[in-house]
């Protein structure tokens, strides 16, 4: 993990590999933004124009090197683009200060110490820039850089293994003796490395990231962390009657687990009940997916991951909120032993479910999970789950969907993800839809109408909730996995996706607004 200080030295003075500035685009060229007067005034007040003359502009996620004025004690200068110019001076957009950082973060990757001295006139700015940086400097390097045991035992390899990433990120312009920018420095650390620990996850290869490890994960770092975590064995949900968790995961050889994390609080006045889908690997069962559709799907636990990390996340901070997570693990698996097209699970609520489509096997484990978190009686329950390729196909890569049993929730929730930087965007629940999943066989079926796929899910979804609990369903399908090259903050592969959104959740419920 990236360290990160909130440095005491001013730009000129500080010793690093080099120096991140802001440029905004501006009507007539790039415009530089608060925090680079000392570097600017190192290039005799020129910056901005050296700036243009190497085709810079200020857009957002343009990145440009050049070499430092001699009055700086590092070498190089990276200014990288925030966007067009704000309407009120120092009113940079915190999401624009996150990309911007984790652009710059990522673009000096390899190196051991960078000054950042991007616009942190703010607490609010300070924690974006914190975040953004270690955001992008993350790197998944666990399966790379090993011995090369057909190289010469005398000669030296070539290749040194993978680039690491920037190694400490030196925050400039803060305040670092005021308790609030140390506050959010502290946050921006816990909050970043549960993402992070969360992105690995995801990332980690399906043979050796399934059910029973994931949770030797979570038992670890709930013993670190003071959560106490109960995990549910195949024994234990036999006895249990976990029928969709028991359905889904019956054809893999690594038997599917529910896993329990509880934080709480002494002086807590709410409690908040996180769930997440954590399929370590869908083939789709029986219902096999097309070549070309399985290579990814290791990422297909991401919404455990988040709930996970989110979990944690509270506990570190401290909220005073009970939060408790429930990660219904299983691997989805083709094999003798698998669910058929046509069988009937009973679930743990008691309802049974004719299951029509073996892979649509996520919303069969939430809905055993979502059932257990209602019997505790929690003030609101959020999902989270990579669930449905019919929200990708709505609402693109990059955003996720909401759905809810309460309009007021939703909305919340929508603001809070908006207010972190996840964009995301409320889905409706069409009561029309919900005669499409009637089964002549069961209570319902695990389809319905193909047409509004996602909309579908979250109303079987729903079914499951406990009366009068207020519920929101995230379908991160699109945002969880990135599959094309990196940006601003955000790797190839796992991107933590929701975390920060449940975070955020956690930190309102504390204060009292839980919407």
């Amino acid at each position: 993990m990236t360290a990160l200080t909130l440095s005491t030295a001013g730009a000129a003075t500080l010793r690093a590999d080099a120096l991140v500035v802001g440029v905004a685009k501006g009507v007539k060229g790039p415009v530089l933004a608060p925090g680079s007067e000392a570097v600017d005034k190192a290039f005799d007040g020129k910056l901005a124009a050296v700036l243009a003359t190497l085709g810079a502009t200020g857009a957002e996620g343009e990145l440009t090197k050049l070499p430092a004025a001699s009055g700086l004690k590092a070498p190089v200068v990276v200014a990288v683009g925030l966007g067009p110019v704000p309407d009120k001076e120092d009113a940079y957009d915190a999401e624009a200060l996150r990309r911007a950082a984790g652009t710059a973060a990522r673009a000096l990757s390899g190196s051991k110490k960078a000054g950042f001295a991007l616009p942190a006139g703010s607490v609010e700015d300070a924690a974006a820039v914190a975040e953004g940086a270690l955001l992008g400097s993350y790197a998944f390097t666990a399966y790379q850089g090993g011995e090369n045991k057909l190289a010469p035992k005398d000669a030296k390899s070539k290749d040194s293994g993978p680039k690491q990433p920037l190694a400490e990120v030196a925050l400039l312009g803060g305040k670092p003796r005021d308790k609030g920018y140390k506050a959010a420095v502290e946050r921006a650390l816990a909050l970043v490395e549960e993402i992070n620990r969360a992105r690995d996850l995801i990332n980690t290869p399906p043979n050796d990231l399934y059910p029973e490890s994931f949770a030797a994960v979570a038992t670890a770092a709930g013993k670190e962390h003071g959560v106490k975590v109960q995990v549910l064995d195949e024994k234990a949900l036999v006895k249990g009657g976990y029928g969709g968790l028991l359905g889904v995961g019956q054809g893999s050889t690594n038997g599917p687990r529910l896993v329990k994390l509880a934080y709480t609080h002494p002086k807590a006045e709410k409690t908040l009940a996180l769930v997440g889908k954590g399929i370590t690997y869908d083939s789709g069962g029986i219902s096999l997916k097309p070549a070309g559709h399985n290579e990814t799907m290791k990422c297909d636990m991401s919404g455990a991951a988040a709930v996970f990390a989110a979990v944690i996340t509270a506990a570190r901070l401290g909220l005073k909120v009970n939060v408790t997570g429930w990660l219904a693990l299983a691997e989805n698996m083709p094999s003798g032993n698998a669910t058929r097209p046509g069988d009937v699970l009973r679930m743990y609520s008691g309802k049974t479910v004719e299951v029509l489509n073996t892979d649509a096997e996520g919303r069969l484990v939430l809905a055993d999970a979502l059932t257990r978190a209602s019997e505790e009686k929690p003030d609101a329950i959020v999902d989270v789950a990579t669930l449905t390729g019919a929200m990708v196909l709505a609402l693109g890569n990059r955003t996720f969907g909401i759905m809810a049993n309460d309009d007021a929730f939703r909305t919340s929730v929508h603001e809070i993800a908006e207010e972190v930087g996840e964009a995301s965007w409320p889905m409706p629940l069409p009561a029309d839809l919900r005669k499409g999943m009637d089964s002549p066989t069961a209570d319902m079926a695990n389809m319905g109408e193909r047409m509004g796929g996602g909309l579908v899910a979250g109303l079987f979804l729903k079914e499951f909730v406990g009366e009068g609990i207020a519920w929101a369903h995230l379908d991160i399908a699109g945002p969880a996995y990135h599959e094309g090259a990196p940006y601003g903050y955000t790797p190839k592969g796992g991107t933590g996706s929701a975390v920060r959104t449940l975070v955020r959740l956690a930190e309102r419920t504390a204060d009292g607004d839980l919407g």
